[in-house]
């Protein structure tokens, strides 16, 4: 039996792994958005800036045939600092597992967060696949490359250090953020993040990313196929690229700490972004317009 890495192994130990009941139990819904495909990253489990009660939220209201873990689900950097680990944390493993068990392919591709989990590639944990990237093939039959997406960072690749000071600064954000989303949950407002909004506002963050997603949609152009799923920059978007004279597709799944986004695949091969806030908010829109008309 292969022997786990020391921080992998005080993590499964301090967790709990398997996980026991849910401590919010699993949501019985008249019916279950249901796709061929889903694809969410950067969850960051171990952290406070894990948006736990919308990811929670989402898992019971959908279902697919096949979900990628699409890197950064759990936080090992965060973690080795300082050990966070709230039940709700759990009850999202306890609900990823328990696809697995109805029947859901769950393939885990590791990100640069969750690195820790890259050397086990090939193996399975927990009915979990582990893979170091995938291929998947969609129901219109195109072929996409699916990695978590760090490869493609430059600063990653050429200063390791600097992006360890930067997540340093990020999880400061998050906490400023979590208590602007505490503040506007009080006062009945939707969430919002104030991250996101000035990541957007931010020329050199905005030109960051056009830069990431154009040399990885190169990539995926590079390898022969025809579209590219990722993650790592937490910023969900769909766009076409051109690669000697053929269209590549770029799709980033988004995050569960500032846009709360997932990636689906309709079973005609359709690919949309998912917004998860705002469609609790469409929710609670019509159930209120329901009450209010039943109260009529």
């Amino acid at each position: 039996m292969t022997e786990l890495p020391k921080d992998l192994a005080e993590f499964t130990n301090v967790a709990g792994f398997p996980p026991v009941e849910p401590s919010v139990p699993e949501r019985i819904v008249d019916e279950r958005r249901k796709y061929r495909t889903i694809w969410i990253s950067d969850v960051h489990l171990g952290t406070k800036g894990c948006n736990a009660e919308l990811l929670i939220d989402f898992l019971d209201h959908t279902d697919s045939e096949t979900m990628y873990l699409v890197g950064d689900i759990i936080d090992g950097w965060r973690l080795k600092k300082k050990f966070y680990w709230p039940p709700e944390h759990n009850d999202i493993v306890w609900r990823i597992l328990k696809r697995a068990k109805r029947g859901t392919r769950i393939v885990y591709i590791p990100g640069n967060h969750d690195e820790m989990v890259r050397p086990f590639s090939g193996m399975n944990f927990g009915d979990v696949e582990i893979r170091r990237a995938a291929f998947h093939d969609t129901a219109d039959g195109r072929r996409l490359m699916v990695l978590h997406g760090d490869e493609f960072d430059t600063i990653m690749l050429a200063h390791r250090w600097l992006a360890f000071v930067g997540d340093a600064l990020y999880h400061m954000m998050m906490k400023l953020n979590g208590w602007v989303a505490k503040a506007r949950s009080m006062l009945g407002l939707p969430y919002w993040s104030i991250s996101k909004a000035a990541k957007h506002k931010v020329k050199n963050a905005v030109e960051f990313i056009s830069k990431y997603e154009e040399v990885v949609a190169r990539a995926a152009g590079e390898r022969g196929v025809d579209g590219v799923v990722c993650g790592h920059i937490h910023t969900a978007e769909i766009r076409d690229y051109e690669y000697e004279g053929r269209k590549v597709a770029y799709y980033n799944d988004g995050d569960w700490v500032e846009g709360c986004n997932a990636l689906v695949e309709h079973f005609d091969g359709t690919m949309e972004l998912l917004h998860w806030p705002e469609e609790v908010a469409k929710r609670e829109t019509v159930l209120a317009a329901t009450e209010a008309l039943e109260a009529a």
